[in-house]
């Protein structure tokens, strides 16, 4: 979704609220450092005026002292402001992943099926990160410089209400007018730029963890002639950026040479029409040409700011996103006592996966569910996770509607073994613990012994405590997958979802397993998803699911 830029500036501008004080604190510095700067070279055109009339050597120790304490003044408030504003910048960005990862987690997982990882990455790091330069250099200059010019016109405006017109016009085209014209004349050309980067962080994320079947056959070349091209793309977008920055402080400096003259032209008019006296043609002339840096900071966000209104326009999409399924609470707790789908249908989009099922979860049974690939087995599953909505019919746990069972509380009943397990670039313990943070040594290794995965483990140089590579790549997939399952084991919940459990293990391994599974069936209700007799043949009861039916 597309916002334009009063859009998305009103809705980072929410966050700032509880940090108003400091925002506050960098407007006052900003101007009155920028004043200090200002009256510089003000006190300079008043030190002229001295020595073409001199009237006594205390004048100019006057002057000499208060250029040196606005110099050291400019400096001290400098650092003020900016240490305000990334002060303001990091807390409002903290806040902000905060709030995505949050939308993040309500999306998930169903929404985050079909989002480019790589794409996320970018957004969560690089576009968030881009948002430093609206909280730390754009909301408290716009401040800044709409006060620091309306003192300066009326500076300028004490010697002629035309000279003090002539500068607001000046702050006006440079600091409002220029920054609009110039976004407009980019265009979209900040978000196209953020979107192919985004592009190219999944290409590169992807290229990496399709190495060895990139190197398997022969795509090398082919690859990186495809990141070439993505590269290059990316680089002729950013070097139009760039030349758009470059006409931008081209025509703001062409307009400040410009306003200059005028000023100095009307003044040396009025001098000669003796409206004003020479201290008025001197000083408003030096008090204009030394007054145009916070003006100059605003018409510079005209391209700066496509990079970030592209940022944030990202970001909004993932806070605005509609979760599929919504979380579920203040609910009365319920404890597990069987489950029922009754007329469950369900459809990805268009096609048809689950057509008008039933089945019976009797408390204590393991139920088997066979099917060919693609037959709808992980989705039934999956909405009895209730990571999807059922579309018609209605899921049944404890003979209450599923949803409307508080979330937490049916993640407490649940164990759910995927066919893939993702594993942390953390140690073996810990990946194993996630399932409960406050399990004991001897819980830990109660559950990976019915797993089967015990013994490997303790047979590692650094048994539990040894580390695994990103994304699990230093183990095996069925090392992987025994360990999904010792996390379901320690989590103990009373019903067990178990897809394709033993699909990567051997006979032994297998056996193992399914001979734990069978224990765990006194006291748990298991539904078993395989394409193996073998792994079925312990089940209480077998359905079978064929073009979403089941029977």
């Amino acid at each position: 979704m597309k916002r334009n830029g009063f859009v998305i500036m009103k809705r980072l501008l929410v966050l700032i609220r509880p940090l108003m004080k400091t925002m506050m604190s960098a407007v006052f510095f900003g101007v009155v450092g920028h004043l200090c700067a200002s009256f510089i070279t003000v006190f300079g055109g008043f030190g002229i005026l001295k020595v073409i009339s001199p009237a006594g050597n205390e004048s100019f120790k006057v002057l000499f002292i208060s250029i040196c304490v606005f110099a050291l003044l400019r400096g001290v408030l400098r650092y003020k402001e900016q240490s305000c504003n990334h002060d303001l910048a990091f807390k409002v960005l903290a806040l902000l992943r905060d709030q995505v990862f949050q939308s993040l987690r309500k999306l998930c997982p169903a929404k985050l099926e079909e989002k480019d990882k790589g794409d996320l990455v970018t957004i969560l790091t690089a576009d968030i990160e881009l948002l430093e330069v609206f909280y730390a250099h754009t909301i408290s200059p716009i401040l800044i410089a709409i006060i620091y010019s309306l003192v300066m016109c009326f500076f300028i405006g004490s010697y002629h209400v035309v000279l003090g017109l002539i500068a607001f016009m000046a702050y006006f085209f440079i600091g409002g007018i220029l920054p609009v014209v110039i976004s407009k004349m980019s265009g979209d050309d900040g978000l196209k730029f953020q979107t192919k980067t985004g592009e190219l962080s999944s290409f590169v994320l992807e290229s990496l963890r399709g190495m060895d079947e990139i190197i398997q056959y022969h795509q090398n070349e082919k690859r990186m002639e495809k990141m070439k091209e993505k590269t290059i793309a990316l680089i002729s977008d950013e070097e139009r950026l760039n030349k758009m920055a470059a006409k931008n402080q081209a025509l703001t400096q062409s307009l400040i040479l410009l306003f200059d003259l005028v000023m100095l032209m009307t003044s040396a008019i009025f001098y000669q029409k003796s409206w004003i006296t020479f201290d008025g043609v001197l000083i408003s002339t030096l008090a204009l040409m030394s007054s145009f840096g916070p003006c100059v900071a605003l018409a510079n966000l005209g391209s700066t700011l496509q990079h970030t209104f592209a940022a944030g326009n990202r970001v909004l999409d993932i806070l605005d996103e509609i979760p599929v399924v919504n979380e579920i609470s203040n609910q009365k707790e319920i404890e597990f006592k069987g489950a029922l789908a009754k007329h469950v249908s369900f459809s990805y989009g268009q096609e048809k996966i689950l057509d008008d099922v039933s089945i019976e979860i009797p408390k204590g049974s393991l139920i088997g569910i066979e099917g060919k690939s693609g037959s709808g087995k992980s989705t039934f599953l999956k909405l009895l996770m209730r990571f999807w909505e059922v579309q018609s019919g209605n899921i049944q746990i404890s003979k209450s509607n599923i949803d409307k069972i508080n979330t937490s509380n049916l993640r407490n009943m649940e164990s759910y073994v995927t066919q893939e397990t993702h594993l942390f670039h953390d140690s073996i313990k810990n990946n194993i613990k996630i399932a409960k943070l406050d399990a004991s040594d001897e819980e830990i290794e109660s559950a990976c012994k019915k797993a089967s995965i015990h013994d490997f483990i303790k047979s590692l140089p650094l048994g539990y405590e040894t580390p695994v590579a990103e994304l699990g790549e230093s183990l095996s997939g069925g090392e992987r997958q025994r360990i999904g399952l010792a996390r379901a084991f320690l989590h103990d919940a009373p019903f067990m979802l178990l897809d394709e459990p033993t699909s990567n293990l051997d006979s032994l391994n297998e056996a193992i397993i399914l001979k734990s599974v069978q224990e765990e069936k006194q006291d748990k209700t298991v539904v078993l998803v395989s394409h193996r007799f073998s792994t079925l043949k312990r089940a209480d009861k077998i359905y079978s699911v064929e073009c979403g039916r089941m029977s």
